[in-house]
């Protein structure tokens, strides 16, 4: 096996099925009270974000919650407790409960190769997440904390008085802009109006964007799986 073939099957394999089933873990274990399964994967550190979805009777996903976190951090510890945090605190859903399991699939995003973009167009589509930053020198007295998303940062005022700059950011994982069918620069402006900005969004205000790009590997499973999974390493699941 050539050096760039081996250094290619690492690569892909960052992001595992057991990352997946751990939080599938923390979850149940939460909610039922259940013994905890002892990872066995190395405790590395990552920036990470963990996805739950409701699959329809199609299998189709739906989003149910996400949030994660930029800075790295041991993956063990981290997948657990973003796993609740984004099943029990994302606000735009209710909390995820017992009846729901059968019908989650989770997503452990592991993310990777941070870089500052030239400009706001400086990212590719389906290799890139963006993570985007703003400000602006005016001050709006009312928030719309509706529009606010666990992947956008709440804006907040900057200066003595709290009411002179006011900064804005979003972020997307790299399979979001793909999956909705945007252009690039239908992607800047959606993550601009996530980050709470309700003005109007012309070629300055893109222009002033500091946009950082990354790439992620992401590992998918469903409660069936897990609970397979779950079985095997000598745990209980209650039916």
């Amino acid at each position: 096996m050539s050096s760039s073939v081996a250094e290619y099957e690492t690569l892909d394999n960052i992001c595992l099925p057991e990352h997946g089933f751990h939080a599938f873990d923390s979850l149940y274990c939460s909610l039922t009270g259940a013994q905890p399964v002892p990872p066995a994967f190395e405790d590395e550190k990552y920036a990470l974000f963990v996805t739950w979805n409701t699959l329809s009777r199609r299998g189709e996903p739906r989003l149910r919650g996400c949030i994660g976190n930029f800075g790295p951090m041991p993956i063990r510890d981290g997948i657990a407790e973003y796993a609740l945090i984004s099943a029990l605190e994302d606000h735009r859903f209710r909390p995820i409960q017992r009846n729901e399991l059968e019908k989650l699939q989770c997503c452990v995003s592991l993310l990777t190769t941070f870089e500052n973009a030239a400009n706001y167009l400086d990212w590719t589509i389906g290799v890139h997440g963006i993570s985007i930053t703003f400000t602006h020198p005016f001050y709006n007295a009312v928030s719309n904390n509706s529009s606010h998303t666990p992947l956008s940062s709440t804006p907040t005022g900057f200066g003595s008085s709290g009411a002179t700059r006011k900064k804005y950011s979003a972020c997307y994982l790299p399979d979001v802009i793909p999956a909705q069918g945007w252009t690039k620069l239908e992607a800047i402006d959606s993550a601009i109006h996530k980050s709470g900005w309700s003005g109007a969004i012309n070629d300055d205000l893109r222009r002033s964007i500091q946009l950082k790009r990354f790439q992620s590997f992401k590992g998918t499973v469903t409660w069936n799986q897990y609970v397979e999974w779950r079985k095997a390493q000598g745990g209980k699941v209650d039916s």
